[in-house]
């Protein structure tokens, strides 16, 4: 078994090796002047169980061709099996046509990783679950679940706690929290007018005098979810918490939320945060190596990686 590290998130990598007790694979990746992608691998790999860390985060489209590259180099390197971690699934919530004429690109990002040779894929909280019947190749889509909800018994106590989803397709997620925590679960009702917009209509369930808990996949340009923490508020909640898988935080997120009603904003290290989100008060990061370490070496080992989301 051997661990590759792209470049989108090379701290992850290097955790996830240390857990395993292994070395980084040594190899050169890098750009040329016109921005082109070069690879090489310098050692031998052959007959070897490669896994390459690459999340799609921004570049997107720079980090999806060098995952793509750094597969092809090590198939024609005689790599006996490559498994495609990528701990953020870029292009995601393009799962379906949104009107007529639009793509999937989802499916399509799915094809070139398995045209490129991949044999398996592993990530971490797909945006919309129906993306792993894309491949054509075995995915194991792990969750973060159990991280946060180590993370909520440590930090946040108390008899108050609801759980709150910020929309009615997050519910499944936000559900499988409350039970394991013992809370009550809230729905906000919100519509969209546009892509990257959204109003908050109402809050189902009561959460006056409660301390609510925002769980979702990603959090993006934050306006949703600042706006759902505004909502609960005004509704008589005495505080929010969100913990989302995946911090994007594209534009002016990083302003939103540290301006927001939010107590705090957990989100895991699947994208390499930026400098800026680190000096974010209100945003804490927990580190997600340890749920790919054990999934890689159970992959590794032919053993059960679903053991892991209990």
């Amino acid at each position: 078994m051997k661990l590759f590290a792209c470049n989108s998130n090379k701290k992850l990598s290097q955790d996830i090796a240390d857990k395993l007790g292994l070395s980084l694979v040594d190899a050169e990746v890098k750009r040329f002047a016109d921005h082109e992608i070069f690879v090489e691998i310098k050692e031998n790999v052959r007959g070897e169980d490669i896994f390459v860390v690459q999340s799609t985060s921004f570049p997107a489209n720079d980090n999806i061709m060098e995952l793509l590259i750094v597969i092809d180099a090590l198939r024609r390197a005689s790599a006996k099996r490559i498994t495609a971690v990528i701990p953020y699934f870029g292009y995601a919530r393009q799962d379906r046509k949104v009107a007529p004429r639009t793509p999937i690109s989802a499916k399509l990002v799915a094809n070139l990783i398995t045209s490129a040779g991949a044999d398996r894929v592993l990530t971490i909280d797909l945006h919309a679950g129906q993306i792993q019947g894309f491949f054509d190749i075995p995915l194991d889509n792990l969750i973060a679940a159990p991280v946060f909800e180590k993370d909520i018994r440590k930090n946040l106590t108390g008899n108050n706690l609801i759980v709150v989803s910020p929309d009615v397709g997050g519910l499944v997620r936000a559900r499988r929290t409350a039970e394991k925590i013992g809370a009550d679960l809230a729905i906000v009702d919100k519509r969209r007018p546009k892509a990257g917009v959204s109003e908050v209509m109402n809050i189902i369930g009561e959460v006056s005098d409660k301390d609510c808990i925002i769980v979702d996949d990603m959090v993006d340009s934050g306006g949703t979810l600042c706006n759902a923490a505004q909502a609960l508020i005004d509704r008589g909640a005495n505080s929010v918490s969100a913990y989302i898988t995946h911090g994007v935080l594209s534009g002016q997120a990083n302003l939103k939320i540290a301006n927001s009603k939010l107590k705090e904003l957990v989100i895991t290290n699947s994208i390499d945060p930026s400098q800026e989100t680190m000096n974010v008060k209100n945003i804490r990061i927990v580190n997600v190596s340890d749920l790919l370490g054990k999934a890689i070496f159970n992959i590794a080992q032919e053993k059960s990686v679903s053991m892991l989301f209990d």
